[in-house]
């Protein structure tokens, strides 16, 4: 979300004239776009905000702003800690910064902008100035999130659900579509709650967005980021099955085996229910793959609640996992809880299910020799520009010999043809499609820096 955002606000400045620069020394504005999920990376934003105090005080019309969930965290408090800073601007405001760095420079001392904004963050017709051409791009469908997880801040920095209408979402992707991409990962907290926030009668929702998106020709892959498992039903399943599209890595978090824990997490299901909600999912898409976050370290977890989480572990296979060590959260109705689970016991949980994922994944990939699948290239390999690296359609990574005019973004029928160890080895069947033009690399360059 960060990355769609940050494109957002560079497409805010480069439409009011600005240019960007590596260089913080030759900036006339410097903005830091931040996360508030860890603690480190606030301090590290503090830790860069001191440095530029010489700067500052050399140059007096220098423009310095922290935006994003930080923002809205800390709030007034900012300027306290960081009186060298002009403008502290919330997740809902950030497409009026380049007038709020007019006000500065017409003598305004600070400006502060929090809490919910009189106008929705996405333009009903989105300007894709901001947006390096690429052959993917990000697109959110929703922000915010109407739930209420005790270790996060989310609704209380980004604010309640607050979904798109469909067709600004459709005319987004088709206009992106037209630019060359072929990929579009759709963004949202709880990307499955979509549409709830609309009237009940006739009301939109991920399923159909889906069914919408299996007509734009040209489009080959779309991805979603990241679902809650209490909103996951039989409709959405269903569409995920019948789209031609949709790649089947799926982000669904469980956080933890143990049902004490997530119930003290109020997570709003029971590990049974969890397992209901994956059957629904594995039952229409037998070869899906999916994605956990883990916490380790929540108050209260025991060694045998967390003996629990590798055997869930183990239970749903998962192909990937993302695992945090707890931290306590200013804002967060945890942060009331002791944080009684001592620091060194944090980091060994952390590496045993990281170390029981990789065993995990190292099965699991090597069950796809043999089978036929499509892949999408991303980049070369390091050390041997002549292989290709990309993921098949349910998640796992393949490589692809060199062959003539290969580039990122390139949709490929492949046949698994073998395991290194890593990854699956393929061989191209057929061309399914590619980007209208040249694509250049993945990373995406953004107006100022994002830190998470």
């Amino acid at each position: 979300m960060n990355f769609y955002d940050g494109e957002l606000m560079r497409e805010a400045f480069l439409l009011r004239g600005y240019s960007e620069t590596d260089d913080p020394k030759l900036a006339d504005v410097i903005l830091f776009h931040t996360c508030s999920v860890r603690e480190h990376a606030e301090e590290r934003v503090h830790g860069i905000l001191g440095g530029l105090r010489a700067q500052k005080k050399e140059n007096p019309n220098l423009v310095i702003g922290v935006v994003g969930c930080m923002a809205d965290r800390e709030g007034q408090a900012l300027f306290e800690r960081e009186p060298h800073v002009d403008i502290v601007c919330g997740s809902r405001h950030f497409p009026q910064l380049p007038s709020m760095v007019d006000q500065v420079l017409g003598g305004e001392e600070r400006v502060l902008e929090l809490g919910e904004a009189k106008a929705p963050v996405d333009s009903p017709i989105r300007d894709l100035t901001g947006r390096p051409s690429s052959w993917s791009a990000h697109v959110a469908v929703m922000r915010g999130c109407d739930l209420n997880c005790t270790y996060c801040i989310v609704p209380s920095v980004r604010g309640r659900v607050e979904s798109r209408p469909l067709a600004e979402i459709v005319h987004e992707i088709q206009a992106l579509v037209q630019s060359g991409v072929v990929e579009v990962q759709l963004l949202g907290q709880t990307i499955d709650s979509y549409g709830r926030d609309f009237p009940k009668e006739g009301r939109p929702s991920l399923a159909a967005l889906l069914d919408q998106l299996a007509d734009i020709p040209n489009l080959l892959r779309v991805k979603l980021i990241t679902l809650h498992p209490a909103y996951v039903d039989q409709e959405l399943a269903d569409a995920m099955a019948r789209s031609p599209q949709f790649h089947r890595f799926l982000p669904v978090p469980l956080q933890s085996g143990s049902n004490p824990v997530l119930r003290a997490m109020k997570r709003g299901y029971s590990l049974d229910q969890y397992r209901r909600k994956v059957d629904m999912l594995r039952n229409a898409m037998p070869d899906l793959e999916l994605i956990s976050d883990w916490i380790v370290g929540f108050p209260g977890e025991t060694d045998a609640d967390h003996v629990l989480s590798q055997e869930a572990m183990k239970e749903f296979q998962f192909l990937q996992s993302y695992v945090f060590q707890y931290s306590p959260r200013p804002g967060a109705s945890s942060f009331e809880l002791l944080d009684d689970v001592p620091m060194s016991v944090k980091k060994t949980r952390n590496h045993e299910l990281l170390a029981l994922q990789r065993e995990i994944s190292a099965t699991r990939t090597p069950t796809m020799q043999g089978r036929t699948s499509r892949l999408m290239l991303e980049g070369v390999t390091k050390g041997d520009a002549g292989i290709w690296y990309g993921r098949i359609d349910n998640g796992h990574y393949a490589v692809l010999p060199a062959g003539i005019n290969r580039k990122a973004g390139q949709f490929h029928e492949v046949k698994c043809v073998g395991y290194n160890g890593k990854s699956l080895t393929a061989k191209s069947l057929q061309l399914l499609g590619e980007p209208a033009s040249p694509a250049p690399s993945m990373s995406l360059p953004i107006f100022g820096q994002s830190f998470s």
